[in-house]
């Protein structure tokens, strides 16, 4: 999974790391490769989300993390040796997010109660830079109820819809004009009960006497961007809504009932959409924002072009 910073960031490096979606029985280093490739040291997947056995949401990608570079050469290669399948006949393709990140989404979101596997059979594969698969690695996952959130910056609402029939709507503050929230679809990376957040730690202000310093343990955090960004609830604004007229640090507040609420519904792979922001939308590689390219951007960074999912 991504790993990124806690807080309501205005901006900050995308990396990625983590543990938490590690790929599969990792080999070690003396794994041997396939006996009809050059001898080479091994090339490993560091995570693969989702995690198998889990159900995510309509948005959610096939994320491979390599732990070493993939030369451009190499990918089509790699791209052909893992196989996405699918309970539904999906059309998608991979797009790689640097050398060392390929992410599968579908053209449009995937339909729901889909079944969806990833083999990626690494055996022998070369990465171009002189390192070779020596493992398979297998991910089969859900594809869960469409839920999806709307959020209107200008309106200060967010809406709730399931399976496209409207839940709630709830009112929302979100970044102010110094700290503005990112626009566009970000599906949901993960979600947590409490999480400490530091201004300091997105470069906000690490001066306490500053009036953007703040160092709180907020609960029900759902995790939109590495750079920072959540939908939960703060102390500091605990009334959002239009009345209210307070600004974020970029993060999406609800009130404490709407947060609880809300983290009750929402899955790691729900799409969040927010629209009228001046920031502009967020990177496709900033968290899970990979709708936020056209399909005609994601095939551009696709080494193997369009395909549909084999059946499962």
């Amino acid at each position: 999974m991504l790993v990124g910073a806690s807080a309501c960031g205005a901006g900050g490096s995308d990396k990625t790391s983590g543990d938490d979606a590690k790929a599969s029985g990792k080999p070690s280093a003396s794994t041997s490769p396939s006996p009809t490739t050059p001898a080479g040291p091994p090339m490993l997947l560091e995570t693969i989300t989702p995690q198998t056995g889990t159900t995510v949401g309509v948005a959610m990608p096939i994320s491979v993390i390599f732990t070493n570079p993939v030369a451009a050469k190499a990918r089509a290669t790699v791209e052909k040796h893992m196989k996405v399948s699918a309970s539904q006949a999906v059309a998608g393709a991979w797009h790689w997010m640097g050398d060392k990140r390929a992410d599968w989404r579908p053209k449009s979101y995937w339909p729901s109660d889909t079944t969806v596997k990833i083999d990626a059979d690494m055996k022998g594969v070369s990465n171009g830079n002189g390192r070779y698969g020596v493992h398979s690695y297998t991910h089969t996952f859900k594809i869960g109820d469409d839920v999806r959130a709307d959020v209107s910056v200008t309106g200060h609402t967010m809406k709730v819809t399931r399976n496209g029939a409207p839940v709630r709507t709830l009112s929302i503050n979100a970044g102010s004009a110094e700290y503005p929230t990112w626009d566009g679809t970000m599906a949901v990376i993960d979600k947590q009960e409490k999480v400490h957040m530091t201004s300091c730690s997105v470069g906000i202000s690490c001066d306490k006497g500053s009036p953007n310093y703040y160092d709180l343990t907020l609960p029900w955090d759902i995790h939109l961007t590495q750079s920072g960004t959540y939908v939960h609830y703060s102390t500091g604004d605990p009334n959002p809504g239009s009345g209210s007229a307070r600004g974020s640090h970029g993060c999406v507040h609800l009130s404490l009932a709407d947060a609880k609420w809300f983290y009750g519904q929402v899955k790691q792979g729900d799409p969040i959409t927010i629209t009228g922001s001046p920031r502009g939308k967020a990177p496709a590689d900033n968290g899970y924002a990979d709708f936020n390219l056209g399909w005609d951007q994601w095939l551009a960074g696709s080494a193997s072009g369009e395909g549909t999912t084999a059946a499962l």
